[in-house]
């Protein structure tokens, strides 16, 4: 049985969703909105559940010294210190106001390392896109031309190397018309391979093909 309740939870959920969707009247809307609540709660759980795991991981590197133990001690500290002022010195509710601790941490700590994390991006990107633009096949090379133009077309020296051509020519042109066209035919061919896979997946997760979520196929 703890597998059979999950799988019938499962499919109850996911059938009442798509027959509200088809069917906006009572009682599947009201169904709707009372499993909206549910998830809510739930997800405030899994909140802290994943917070806790958080810790309990953090905790089991500085015990044992694992490798780069320090920054889970870095971790550790981070989150009490958070928790700790947005709780209690933060003045309640208004916690997340102006001038408060609690802002004052989410302003000058929490939005810089997230800047940075981002900014370190750029770097793989670049380490990516040097591996993916190698012209060893037809695909690769049109890529690679194709990103060439892009990327030069965006810049100011792009437009001054083509500005003897007419307007319309030049090579930020070009590059929004790729962007316009090839681009955006590309994207939305992924997305709807995306959408389809969503689709095919979900239905084996409702009808109880697939069981992964549970831990395992058996």
């Amino acid at each position: 049985m703890r597998r059979e309740i999950p799988l019938i939870l499962t499919a109850f959920v996911g059938f009442t969703y798509i027959l509200q969707f088809f069917i906006p009247h009572a009682p599947f809307n009201q169904l709707d909105r009372m499993l909206n609540e549910w998830i809510q709660v739930i997800a405030a759980f899994a909140i802290w559940l994943g917070a806790l795991n958080l810790m309990k991981v953090s905790l089991n590197k500085v015990s044992r010294q694992s490798e780069n133990w320090p920054f889970a001690l870095i971790t550790i500290f981070g989150f009490l210190l958070t928790v700790i002022v947005g709780l209690f010195l933060s003045g309640g509710r208004g916690y997340q106001s102006p001038g408060t601790g609690f802002d004052y941490i989410y302003r000058n700590i929490y939005a810089p390392l997230s800047s940075t994390m981002f900014a370190t991006l750029a770097f793989y990107v670049g380490s990516a896109s040097y591996r993916a633009f190698r012209a060893r096949t037809k695909e690769a090379t049109m890529l690679l031309l194709a990103a060439f133009f892009v990327m030069l077309g965006r810049v100011p020296i792009g437009d001054y190397i083509t500005a003897f051509l007419p307007k319309g020519y030049r090579l930020s042109d070009f590059a929004t018309w790729i962007m316009n066209y090839p681009q955006t035919a590309g994207y939305r061919a992924i997305m709807i391979g995306i959408a389809l896979g969503i689709v095919s997946m979900s239905l084996r997760i409702i009808l109880g093909i697939e069981r992964s979520h549970l831990g395992g196929e058996e």
